[in-house]
């Protein structure tokens, strides 16, 4: 049996980062834990500070199929490259031909581009485009393939 498993990013500023990621990845918000309206009541219930509320964001896949994201804020910025990335897999797959699959990545890559983020290279395989290697708005690398 699997073990339920998160991703966890440590960042600045979690509410913003988690809002680039819902759109990347069509995530929403995780819903309060059950018996809670809100997350500021959950908070008050178990007595975090007010000060410390935007301090973690949460997203989860809206049909519950992957994994939960979190979003930790801590006081040091990125300073080297990740040692694990993310792939948004929206062209389908290298079984996706493709003609069909380089435009899906290149539409992604214009809508994250818009949100924030910024291309760090575009990688060739064959002789033509195949993926390209992204950063999200805090500079966390990530790829569209």
């Amino acid at each position: 049996m699997a073990i339920h498993w998160t991703v966890t990013i440590d960042c600045a500023q979690p509410g913003e980062l988690a809002k680039f990621w819902a759109l990347a990845l069509g995530y929403v918000p995780t819903p309060p834990p059950p018996g809670f309206d809100s997350w500021e009541a959950w908070f008050r219930h178990h007595g975090v500070p007010e000060e410390e509320w935007d301090d973690g964001a949460y997203l989860s896949d809206p049909d519950g199929m992957a994994p939960t994201l979190s979003f930790l804020k801590v006081p040091e910025s990125k300073v080297a490259k990740n040692r694990l990335h993310l792939d948004v897999r929206v062209g389908g797959g290298r079984e996706t031909p493709w003609d069909v699959r380089w435009p899906r990545v290149v539409a992604a890559v214009e809508k994250l581009t818009a949100a924030g983020a910024t291309v760090v290279r575009e990688h060739q395989m064959q002789g033509k485009p195949d993926h390209v290697e992204m950063a999200d708005p805090e500079g966390n690398e990530f790829c569209v393939v």
